[in-house]
């Protein structure tokens, strides 16, 4: 740009800030415009508005298009100004005319054209960089009552529509994550939510830890295919300089940026678009009060975003939600796992102690009634003396009974139940045992009904187990039965035998 201007400066080109002093600083003889001074009046009237408003505005004009702007837009061009400004607006623009041509097309035909929040991409800044803008396109009448050019004020909405998207993933991954159960369905659940957003995350790693410094795990990935040198299904602690520095992460805790992906793993392409990815951030998941990570996530960086500090906050974001759902597994469930099995434990200790005291217990009692029954059988015993020696023979079968109740307890937690099955005419059996209750059923004033029709044959039973089912059954009807009946029915039903206790009582909870 020539420091004085190639041409006088007409009087009415005046203020217009930093572009107003590029506009007079330039040659427009050279340009399809030709000399500011035999600009027609409608032109000059537009540019003195463009350059006098602060909202960002650039114009269009003459065959060739030709592009004037004013301060607020010059942010919009980035690298390509100074030589945007008198360029061909389609030529300094071809990149996002995709988006943009159809609306410029039928404003040069009279129409205006809003559109808003329109993703395109542009190479302002020596890429493809992924843009989001409001914008119309408003034709100027010339002299000759034509579409000399087009008015174009924009707005840039690009921070906006990325925060935006950004945290719609955020919410999805705390909302998929929920409540996980253990930190491998966690980061699961993670890498299934991640995987959607590829436009900021065109790849992703998800490595769960070793607890003792080992090799880490890949457990979930996106973007990407698994297994390549770039994604290895396992990355060793200590090798940080031949594949992601993931150790060094778990270990420090701290995020590292890759800034050279290609020159470390050679071509990376992955994601949505063509270009390869060029750098990746390498972030820890650390739960509070460890000395090390968790799990490591490694996020490529979009190849068509710059990596500035609100993308570097999302990163941090997305660790801290992934972070939240691996703190929640093990704080309120892998740690009442834990806490289960030592109750459990302390529960066998106390199963094996009551078994060990039933065996003591029972071992006296059985000494003790021997005798007990030998003195009662002899006819010698004096009235008085028979009786007590009745009381006791009674209550110390009762304890012994006790005793082989809490035994059978300890063997059923203990898993060391046995049943020894016998021959038995199961009708006779069960229609025997409900009758047990016949007495206290009809003193109550309720009605027994036992309908338990002879058998084709004989069923194997445990006849102590079958006893307790039937007696236990049976109990639970009268007990809850205030009035009306109890039915113990008991039938063939294909191969087997189906045993069914009814009452017309309140019932009992499931």
């Amino acid at each position: 740009m020539p420091n004085e201007p190639a041409e006088p400066a007409a009087d009415w080109l005046v203020g217009g800030g930093e572009m107003g002093k590029v506009v007079r600083s330039m040659d427009w003889s050279k340009s399809p415009l030709g000399p500011i001074g035999v600009w027609p009046q409608s032109l000059r009237t537009t540019v003195s508005l463009c350059l006098a408003l602060n909202f960002p505005i650039s114009l269009a004009w003459g065959p060739r298009h030709t592009q004037i702007y004013n301060d607020g837009y010059w942010p919009i061009c980035g690298a390509k100004h100074p030589g945007s400004m008198g360029q061909s607006f389609r030529e300094c623009w071809a990149s996002a005319w995709p988006a943009i041509g159809p609306a410029f097309e039928r404003a040069l035909l009279g129409e205006t054209h809003f559109l808003e929040n329109v993703r395109m991409f542009l190479d302002r800044n020596g890429y493809l960089e992924e843009t989001f803008f409001t914008f119309s396109f408003s034709p100027i009448r010339d002299e000759s009552g034509g579409v000399g050019g087009l008015f174009h004020p924009v707005t840039e909405t690009t921070g906006r529509m990325l925060s935006e998207r950004r945290t719609r993933a955020l919410r999805d991954l705390a909302a998929r994550m929920g409540k996980p159960e253990t930190v491998a369905q966690a980061l699961s659940l993670a890498a299934e939510t991640l995987s959607a957003y590829d436009l900021d995350l065109p790849f992703f790693l998800l490595y769960e830890t070793a607890a003792d410094g080992g090799a880490a795990r890949l457990v979930g990935s996106g973007g990407v295919e698994r297994g390549l040198p770039a994604t290895p299904l396992v990355v060793p602690a200590d090798d940080d300089a031949a594949s992601w520095p993931v150790g060094g992460v778990a270990r420090s805790g701290a995020a590292v940026l890759v800034a050279d992906v290609a020159g470390r793993f050679g071509p990376f392409p992955c994601g949505p678009y063509p270009e390869g990815v060029k750098a990746a951030v390498v972030l820890p998941i650390t739960v509070p009060g460890s000395d090390r990570a968790a799990a490591v996530l490694v996020a490529g960086v979009s190849p068509r975003l710059p990596l500035d500090d609100l993308y570097r906050g999302f990163f941090d974001q997305l660790a801290a939600a992934v972070t939240a759902g691996v703190v929640y597994a093990r704080a309120y469930y892998e740690d009442e796992w834990e806490r289960a099995e030592r109750l459990a434990e302390i529960d066998r200790a106390k199963t094996t102690f009551f078994s060990n005291v039933s065996h003591e217990f029972r071992t006296p009692l059985t000494l003790m009634l021997g005798p007990l029954e030998d003195v009662l059988a002899r006819s010698d015993v004096p009235p008085a003396h028979r009786d007590q020696l009745d009381l006791v023979h009674r209550n110390s079968l009762r304890l012994l009974k006790l005793v082989n109740a809490l035994l059978d307890f300890s063997r059923l937690e203990a898993g060391r139940v046995e049943a020894t099955y016998q021959p038995t005419d199961l009708a006779a059996y069960t229609a025997d045992l409900a009758s047990v209750f016949r007495s206290a059923v009809e003193k109550a004033g309720l009605e027994l009904v036992v309908d338990c029709p002879p058998l084709p044959g004989p069923a194997h039973v445990d006849r102590d187990m079958w006893e307790k089912v039937v007696l236990n059954l049976v109990s639970n009807a009268f007990n809850f039965t205030e009035r009306g009946r109890i039915t113990v029915r008991q039938h063939v039903v294909g191969d087997q035998v189906e045993l069914a206790v009814e009452d017309t009582g309140t019932g009992i909870p499931a």
